[in-house]
């Protein structure tokens, strides 16, 4: 039973970003993506609930890491504005985040070997043996945009971090990556043309 939910969430992870590149072709087809005021007309058209939506589906993003946080991520920016967008990403993420470290914790390997191959599992968990060094590993993570930030979250309700420091951790490092991430997404297009030029 377990190898059939494991063997699920690999397909359903192989479907999402096929699903997701698809959702972009469309969004751009018709409109959306070439005039971004469109979209945000859309979600804000629905008021508090556009913003707890939202925030509810960054949550379920990093939980249930099937669905490329990247993509949500940006989409965040470009619907609600740079302030307001980090406001929805952060709290999103850092709500996700706490709830997929107390997850791993609870039911250990068991749960990690649900979205990762053994092989991700073991050269990951074998940077914990070392105490004051995987924390600073942890840190680096989540302060960087192009970590994966949610096998590493993880990992590390393997150790004996308190909820405390990794709270403490996440909430003043990931503000760095959703900012570092989102902006290159949207600005690095905007950049290279301009470079091309």
């Amino acid at each position: 039973m377990y190898k059939f939910w494991q063997k699920t969430f690999q397909i359903l992870s192989i479907l999402t970003l096929i699903a997701s590149v698809f959702l972009v072709i469309w969004l751009y087809k018709i409109g959306i993506l070439n005039d971004q005021n469109i979209l945000a007309d859309t979600i804000k058209g629905h008021g508090a609930f556009g913003s707890l939506t939202y925030v509810f589906i960054q949550i379920i993003q990093v939980v249930f890491p099937i669905i490329p946080g990247g993509v949500t991520t940006v989409v965040g920016f470009l619907v609600f504005g740079h302030w307001w967008g980090f406001v929805v990403n952060y709290v999103g993420i850092s709500i996700g985040s706490i709830i997929l470290f107390w997850l791993a914790r609870t039911y250990g390997k068991a749960f990690c070997l649900l979205f990762m191959t053994e092989e991700t599992f073991y050269k990951y968990e074998s940077k914990i043996d070392n105490k004051k060094s995987y924390e600073i590993f942890f840190i680096l993570c989540m302060l960087s945009p192009v970590s994966p930030a949610d096998i590493v979250v993880m990992i590390t309700g393997l150790t004996s971090m308190s909820y405390r420091k990794f709270t403490t951790i996440i909430l003043l490092c990931r503000p760095i990556s959703i900012v570092a991430y989102s902006f290159f997404w949207i600005y690095g297009g905007q950049w290279l043309q301009h470079f091309i030029k």
